[in-house]
């Protein structure tokens, strides 16, 4: 399916119904938005400020809805507050969520919304994010999933439609060690640092992770940084807000390139065509089995952690610690589409 038949598929997606768009201004959320206004009876874009977001978020949120020309809102709620956040879990992005979504739902009741949809993307499902089983458990609608619109699509079709957005929108906490509490202090030093590298360095995206009170920089471009009067300002400034460390992440923060399916040779039968993914996350079984059913018949076992099923010939085998592995597929696209036919339909265990 070609990337304009993709959008065509949104745009019916959204026709005739009131839609209720969770929106950051980042990539997926602004492409979403930008067709609900087409195409929606009704659309508005509604950004939750959870007191944990970048400086400029909020702001740029604004001006990408207002270039759309969609109704802006904006719902406020500390989730530091909150013990259960704070506590910073390893499900820590469930909960954020969670709470989120239970907002825009609210929201949407009051202001007779049909849908809630958001921006999550096919590759967003490869990606260790607890919080996609809330848009399963509050069946949140996902058009980019539908369709099979990788994050790599996504960015090509802004560029189709001359759409800007926010290079950077996950919320600060995202950059503290899982169960480190989460605090006001920890997150105004990254919100700092991060500013500061920004502003001094002259790059868009910048990850300021804290483990500790020891920080690691990711940038988008890591050569700005390399400059030893750059680096000894930084680490300067980073000590006198509370870090005892700074470190510079050499490898830089970006996309991932890895492709979704890679050629596995079979053993014992040479002639066989055979591809396989990982998945960063161990799987439900009997959960991933049950929705599976609606695709065909499966093929389960809770106990040996598997599950197997045959798709117009081709055969996918689904284990419980994350692998998943086709078969008897033409080639390495056709077992990428079979993969974007079984993602939507897995479960994790959170």
């Amino acid at each position: 399916m070609n990337l304009e038949t993709k959008l065509d598929r949104i745009r019916d997606c959204l026709k005739n119904r009131k839609v209720l768009v969770a929106f950051s201004g980042g990539a997926d959320s602004t492409l979403v938005a930008k067709l609900a206004q087409e195409s929606a009876l009704k659309a508005v874009a509604v950004t939750v400020d959870n007191g944990v977001l970048p400086l400029e978020c909020m702001a740029n949120a604004q001006k990408i809805a207002e270039k759309i020309g969609i109704s802006h809102q904006v719902l406020k709620e500390d989730f530091i507050e909150d013990p259960s956040f704070r506590s910073n879990p390893s499900s820590r992005c469930y909960i954020c969520k969670n709470k989120m979504y239970r907002k825009l739902e609210e929201f949407a009741r009051d202001e007779k919304f049909d849908a809630v949809a958001d921006g999550t993307n096919i590759s967003d499902l490869l990606e260790d994010r607890p919080g996609i089983m809330v848009n399963y458990q509050k069946n949140i609608l996902t058009p980019l999933v539908k369709v099979g619109m990788t994050s790599e699509e996504v960015k090509e079709a802004l560029e189709m439609l001359d759409l800007d957005y926010s290079p950077s929108t996950s919320c600060l906490a995202t950059r503290i060690s899982a169960n480190s509490e989460i605090t006001p202090k920890k997150i105004n030093r990254i919100s700092y640092a991060e500013t500061l590298i920004k502003n001094v360095a002259g790059v868009d995206v910048v990850r300021v992770r804290d483990d500790n009170d020891l920080a690691r920089i990711e940038v988008s471009d890591v050569d700005k940084l390399l400059d030893r009067g750059i680096l000894s300002h930084i680490s300067s400034e980073l000590n006198a807000v509370g870090f005892k460390r700074v470190t510079l992440d050499i490898s830089g923060y970006g996309d991932s390139k890895s492709d979704m399916v890679v050629y596995k040779p079979c053993k014992d039968e040479k002639n066989k065509i055979m591809f396989e993914t990982e998945l960063p996350y161990e799987i439900d079984i009997p959960d991933t089995c049950q929705e599976l059913e609606k695709l065909g018949e499966v093929k389960c076992s809770s106990q040996m952690g598997i599950a197997m099923m045959e798709l117009e010939g081709r055969n996918v085998t689904i284990f419980k610690k994350g692998k998943i592995v086709a078969r008897r597929v033409k080639d390495k696209e056709d077992a990428q589409d079979l993969l974007v036919e079984v993602l939507p339909h897995i479960r994790r265990v959170i």
